[in-house]
């Protein structure tokens, strides 16, 4: 295809994306006119004239837009508490919801990290690595282990750290929750799958067809994860240590009644921006 200017080209990847009924036209094609051309809101601004090579590429990503991926499936990366994360086909896109659970642990990993010079963190379906990577970044005494069922989610993360520069602090390892899991944490986070069974159908097209299934299934009631992680969490915690969960909307009485089951207390509980239920963390 031939060279089209840069303001034209978003006109019509705009135009495109609206007669489509994408709910985010604007924006979407903002961000696949900038990516695939390698130019900025600054260039559009200051030189709309300028002359665009990769027409195609766009016109192909626009395709994929409307036919229902996400926008960051197509770009390829999500920006996550400040870091910029490479997303694949099996991991979870890291949503804002999920930065409600590193606001509510970040100051415990922070309190660790000076009392006992180091904290030891356990992220359980790390995916792309986005919890342990967003508490490693901005903790230096920190240290994570990601753990996954998937190898692609596992490379992911670890390539996510790579780029990041806490490679040398984070490490990926393959273990079905703590089945291949030694030794004790300061700190167990996890955003489990936690959508019944029955549910998966009903989610938004995007979610269900392009997030991976597994991590999104909890099981017939959404709470298998849970009951999981509360059982097995005793043999890896640091005394004083926390757990920290992201939970469905819904969930925080269900939740709650599994890990106090299992001996642990409910110290704290957040909403997320939409002020929902969101974060649930106990300690021993």
């Amino acid at each position: 295809m031939a060279e089209r200017p840069l303001g034209e080209l978003l006109r019509h990847a705009r135009q495109r994306l609206a007669g489509a009924g994408i709910a985010d036209a604007a924006f979407d094609a903002r961000l696949l006119v900038e990516h695939f051309s390698g130019t900025t809101r600054s260039d559009a601004i200051a030189s709309p004239d300028r002359p665009v090579a990769q027409v195609a590429e766009i016109e192909a990503a626009l395709d994929r837009r409307i036919a229902g991926e996400p926008v960051h499936r197509i770009l390829g990366y999500r920006d996550f508490y400040g870091m910029r994360l490479s997303l694949s086909t099996e991991t979870l896109e890291p949503r804002p919801d999920t930065e409600t659970l590193v606001d509510a642990v970040l100051p415990f990993v922070h309190a660790t990290a000076v009392r006992e010079s180091v904290c030891r963190i356990l992220d359980l379906g790390t995916g792309t690595g986005a919890i342990a990577l967003a508490l490693v970044t901005q903790e230096p005494k920190a240290e994570a282990i990601g753990v996954d069922v998937s190898e692609d989610a596992l490379a992911t993360a670890a390539a996510n750290a790579e780029a990041l520069g806490v490679s040398s602090r984070f490490s990926a390892k393959k273990s079905n929750w703590f089945a291949e899991i030694q030794g004790r944490y300061h700190l167990i986070v996890s955003n489990p799958p936690y959508i019944s069974t029955s549910e998966i159908e009903d989610l938004q097209n995007e979610v269900r067809n392009f997030d991976p299934r597994r991590a999104l299934d909890g099981g017939p009631d959404g709470l298998e994860p849970y009951r999981m992680i509360a059982s097995g969490a005793g043999r890896h915690l640091e005394e004083g240590g926390l757990i920290g969960l992201e939970i469905g909307h819904d969930q925080r009485h269900d939740v709650t009644v599994i890990f106090e089951q299992a001996g642990y207390h409910l110290s704290a509980h957040y909403k997320d921006l939409g002020g929902n239920d969101r974060v649930l963390v106990f300690s021993c």
